[in-house]
C-alpha cells in the first residue's frame, strides 16, 4: 500500500520524536487546519492523551472575532496553564507535517513564554 506524502511526512517526524524522547518527557502533537487549531500532550510510553486544548472549544470561542495568529496564542496559553497544573514543563515538540513557520511557530513561541522547555 502506497502511502501519500503528508502521510510519510506526519511519520517521519513523529517516530524521529518517539525514538529521541527519553521516558521523563512527554511528546506535544500539533495540528491546524484552515481555521482551526489544536494540540495535545502525549504520553508514548502509556499511549495515552494527558492534556489537550483547541480553538474549537467554548471558552476560546466565546471571545470576540480574532484572527488565526491570535487564536493560536490563546490556545498555546491555554495549553500551558493546564500542563503547569499538572506539573508537567519538559516537552518534545511535535510539528506534525507542518514547517516551524506562521502560526506553528507562534505557538510554540508563546508556549515557551509560558515556562514549557523543549
Amino acid at each position: 500500500m502506497k502511502l501519500s506524502t503528508s502521510i510519510r511526512k506526519r511519520f517521519r517526524v513523529s517516530n524521529k520524536v518517539k525514538k529521541s524522547a527519553p521516558k521523563e518527557r512527554f511528546r506535544l502533537c500539533i495540528s491546524r487546519s484552515a481555521k482551526n487549531i489544536s494540540a495535545q500532550i502525549i504520553d508514548d510510553s502509556k499511549n495515552m492523551t494527558l492534556l489537550s486544548a483547541s480553538s474549537v472549544e467554548k471558552d476560546v470561542k466565546s471571545g470576540a472575532k480574532v484572527n488565526k495568529t491570535e487564536l493560536s496564542k490563546i490556545v498555546a496559553e491555554k495549553l500551558a496553564k493546564k500542563a503547569q497544573e499538572k506539573n508537567i514543563t519538559k516537552i518534545f515538540f511535535d510539528r506534525g507535517i507542518y514547517k516551524y513557520h506562521g502560526r506553528v511557530k507562534i505557538f510554540a513561541e508563546t508556549l515557551r513564554k509560558n515556562g514549557m522547555d523543549f
